[in-house]
């Protein structure tokens, strides 16, 4: 099997996640880069590992945290879709086997919530550890003054902390925000469609979503 540490490795995947940071940097959208798949990447690993799937299962949930957003690397727009055949052509290349391959491929082609859904145990991993990356470290714009939605409540997130409870298979968001620059209604307004999103996912694991908010349970 393809292991996780080759699919860093890898020329190609290094240069679109280069052509990524480059393209979303001038579009001004908050940061998509190695923190980003790293964190996406070990998320998703830990929910399956957590609640006890195989072994293989964990490793490709892994590698399409980091593979899942190269798409911004052609657009953002329909970025999930062009980097599910991106990731595919790739791990063809590198001799993955089509059954693995393929599972990553669905993974990353549902991981936006305006086309997508958990398709699978992969699939689902994907989605809660993405939507689980709310924090002001991902804003790229450092002035203030000009943060549109998104950077005002991404930079009020403090802390985000993703929870897995094995025995009641139960996945919590806990997220700390200053109300000090952003009102927690905010944060429904933009991200309503992931949360939602993130429930069904778990679901799609057996399990349920919780979503914490300065520790106040809002879902």
């Amino acid at each position: 099997m393809i292991t996780f540490e080759e699919i860093v490795k890898n020329e190609e995947v290094q240069e679109l996640v280069r052509a990524v940071e480059q393209q979303l940097e001038v579009l001004g959208y908050t940061e998509h880069s190695i923190r980003h798949m790293n964190l996406v990447a070990k998320r998703a690993s830990m929910i399956l590992e957590e609640l006890e799937y195989p072994s293989e299962r964990i490793e490709l949930a892994r590698i399409a945290g980091y593979l899942h957003d190269i798409g911004n690397a052609v657009n953002r727009v329909d970025h999930a879709h062009t980097g599910a055949i991106l990731a595919y052509e790739i791990l063809k290349d590198m001799g993955m086997e089509i059954k693995q391959r393929t599972e990553i491929m669905m993974a990353i082609g549902n991981h936006d919530e305006n086309t997508g859904t958990a398709v699978s145990d992969i699939s689902a991993a994907l989605i809660l550890a993405d939507k689980s990356d709310v924090h002001r470290d991902r804003v790229v714009n450092k002035n203030l003054s000009n943060f549109d939605i998104h950077d005002r409540v991404n930079y009020a997130v403090t802390n985000a902390e993703l929870k897995i409870d094995k025995k009641e298979r139960k996945i919590a968001l806990a997220l700390d925000i200053d109300t000090q620059i952003c009102p927690v209604l905010d944060y429904f307004e933009i991200f309503l469609a992931r949360t939602m999103m993130s429930k069904y996912a778990a679901e799609q694991l057996k399990s349920t979503f919780e979503l914490m908010i300065n520790d106040v349970k809002l879902l």
